[in-house]
C-alpha cells in the first residue's frame, strides 16, 4: 500500500513526533507507516485523514500487488 503521509506532513511542516503526539501513537508507528513497513488500522487511517482534512483515498492507495 502506498501513502502520501510524508508529503502531507512536509506540506504542513509537522514532524513525525508532532503528528504521532496528536494521534496518540508513537513516532516509530508514523515512520513505519510512511515507509510502508506497517499498514495502519482502519481507525488510525481515519484519524490521519481527519487530521489532514482529506479522504482516506487521498492518503492511501492500493498497489497492484495488494
Amino acid at each position: 500500500m502506498k501513502n502520501n503521509i510524508k508529503v502531507e506532513r512536509a506540506r504542513r511542516n509537522i514532524t513525525q513526533e508532532e503528528l504521532a503526539e496528536k494521534l496518540g501513537v508513537s513516532r516509530q508507528s508514523i515512520n513505519a507507516i510512511e515507509t510502508g513497513k506497517f499498514v495502519p488500522s482502519t481507525v488510525l487511517a481515519l484519524k490521519l485523514a481527519r487530521f489532514f482534512k482529506m479522504n482516506v483515498n487521498e492518503l492511501f492507495e492500493l498497489e497492484k500487488n495488494d
